[in-house]
């Protein structure tokens, strides 16, 4: 025979399960700007039927409900759409670092511009020009000589700028690589603080976001596989467990296997360190204002395993390709060290350095040649007479951020070689031979003229070609348009870089919707639940009433039959 008091119970339970509702709802609504919150919901469970099973179990036409319970509070989440969510926030970050880099590196060259590096050898050459037509005029040379002096500190600027981004990127990796073990630190806490919760049958849901949120913000530097590890002992059916997180890249081991690396395990967690070819951590605090300092570029990437180990990842350029992430973007545009003897060095920055040096080089070179060759306008003791060319711009240690024109020709500029036959005052023919390099394809001697050294036993004159020198490396390119195919490629890295950059985007928005539309709050559904398990709770209290009038008739008016 069931009992009387058997409603009371089930009414009580059930007031109970909607009061907890109630405040998980709340709950709910005061996290509904959290960043990384997921909602909750309770998992409503019918208790057991009265009555139990056995043999003594009192016959009743068929079991009896008793009630409802909060079996767990769980959050709402999709394992599937997070995983898709961290896959695309890894290329955002990768290509958000490249296509910031290279606008950095558009803001420095500055083309088109009126104040390019391009637009400074257009006035040279047009300066030259003007020499050449009027080759004794000395305002003619020196406008000339100042165009060479604003053309290399053009290179000098472009080199230093570029090399001070550089040793920024440089420290952003140091950084980053500080801001993942910070995170990598972070996750393994809050792994020790699951592990002691949920033995004892709780679920600890804010845990599991800020954990989440973490592993989101991670995933934007370095990607990673997530493992749910069981924390045992009476944990319940919804617990999550600890993270188990490991590296992903392309990488083998020495049998050509995939290549593990454990960076949190449970409690535990490695530490990373960027480390340049000297062997320091790459922090890029390098004197930058010293054109001959270089940046040393990224070796190896050292994990301070968990066992107490170290793993040196040497990273290759085809591992940029699928190794995705903020830190290897940076240092994909700082620099690496390769396996390749002829180009020991890759990276964006460094690439486009090299290049500017080559054309620098070249450029020196070419116009040193054809400047030694000519002849100047004569000392100002003696008009009669004119020396051969020197050399117009230094040589030594000859890079963009060195090029500079010699101290001598600066302070004389009647040692502008603007002729091509001694001795003749008006003759400007050399300085046009020098301007018409701006549109000369530079080709390893390539005779752009001749000039007369003599005249014979008849007195006819003697003419010697001048050829440009070996090893230009230009590839027949004219100087300015070397740089201009610099710029050019400049433009479409770019361009390339914004739209993946958009295209990730826009495929994470899209997921990120999705996702929304699964684990955030609603305030409009949270405020339908409010109500709805409100009216639950008065619909159980209405029923304890209901239960209290029958047994205060039954207490209280039977037996009392004629009284």
């Amino acid at each position: 025979m069931r009992s009387t008091f058997m409603g009371l119970e089930t009414s009580k339970r059930g007031i109970f399960t909607q009061q907890s509702a109630l405040y998980t709802t709340g709950h709910n609504i005061a996290n509904a700007n959290t960043v990384g919150y997921s909602r909750q919901r309770v998992n409503m469970e019918p208790t057991l039927g009265y009555p139990g099973m056995g043999l003594n179990a009192p016959k009743t036409p068929g079991f009896i409900g008793t009630g409802v319970k909060a079996g767990s509070v769980q959050r709402i989440r999709d394992e599937f759409i997070d995983r898709q969510y961290r896959q695309e926030t890894n290329k955002l970050g990768y290509w958000e670092s490249k296509a910031k880099a290279i606008a950095q590196m558009e803001d420095i060259m500055s083309e088109p511009s009126e104040y390019g590096l391009d637009e400074a050898f257009r006035m040279f050459w047009s300066a030259l020009q003007d020499v050449s037509a009027n080759p004794e005029d000395t305002a003619a040379r020196k406008v000339a000589i100042q165009r060479a002096v604003h053309l290399a500190d053009s290179f000098n600027y472009i080199d230093t700028q570029l090399k001070q981004i550089q040793g920024n990127l440089g420290n952003e990796i140091n950084v980053s690589v500080k801001q993942i073990n910070s995170i990598l630190q972070q996750i393994a806490d809050i792994n020790r603080q699951i592990q002691a919760v949920e033995p004892n049958g709780y679920v600890p849901n804010d845990l599991y976001d800020k954990r989440d949120l973490l592993v989101d913000e991670l995933n934007e530097y370095i990607p990673v596989s997530i493992q749910r590890v069981p924390s045992g002992g009476n944990a319940s059916d919804v617990a999550e467990g600890s993270y188990k997180i490991t590296l992903n890249s392309e990488l083998k081991d020495v049998d050509g296997k995939p290549l593990q690396i454990v960076l949190v395990d449970g409690r535990n967690f490695a530490t990373l360190e960027a480390i340049d070819m000297n062997g320091n951590n790459v922090d890029g605090d390098e004197d930058a204002g010293n054109p001959n300092i270089a940046y040393s570029p990224f070796d190896k990437l050292v994990v301070n395993t968990i066992g107490g180990g170290t793993q040196d990842l040497k990273l290759k350029q085809t591992d940029f390709q699928e190794f995705k992430g903020k830190l290897l973007s940076l240092i994909d545009s700082y620099g690496y060290s390769t396996n390749d003897t002829n180009n020991p060095i890759g990276g964006y920055y460094p690439n486009m350095l090299s290049e500017l040096d080559k054309l620098a080089k070249a450029f020196v070179e070419s116009f040193n040649k054809i400047h030694e060759a000519g002849y100047t306008l004569g000392d100002s003791d003696d008009p009669d007479t004119s020396l051969t060319g020197k050399p117009f711009f230094e040589e030594k240690n000859l890079t963009a951020g060195t090029i500079k024109v010699k101290d001598e020709i600066i302070a004389e500029p009647n040692l502008l070689a603007a002729s091509d036959t001694q001795g003749e005052e008006g003759n400007g023919k050399w300085a046009l031979v020098l301007a018409n390099l701006q549109s000369m394809p530079i080709i390893d001697e390539h005779t752009v003229g001749t000039v007369q050294t003599g005249v014979d036993g008849d007195g006819n004159p003697i003419l010697e070609p001048v050829d440009l020198p070996n090893n230009l490396n230009m590839d027949g390119a004219t100087f300015q348009s070397f740089y201009q195919g610099l710029i050019g490629q400049l433009g479409i890295d770019g361009q390339k870089a914004n739209q993946l950059k958009t295209n990730s985007e826009t495929i994470r928005l899209t997921v990120e919707n999705n996702r929304a539309s699964m684990s955030s709050v609603s305030l409009d559904e949270e405020m339908t639940d409010m109500i709805r398990f409100q009216q639950a709770y008065n619909a159980n209290a209405r029923m304890i009433t209901v239960i209290d009038e029958t047994l205060d008739k039954i207490i209280n008016g039977m037996g009392r039959v004629g009284l």
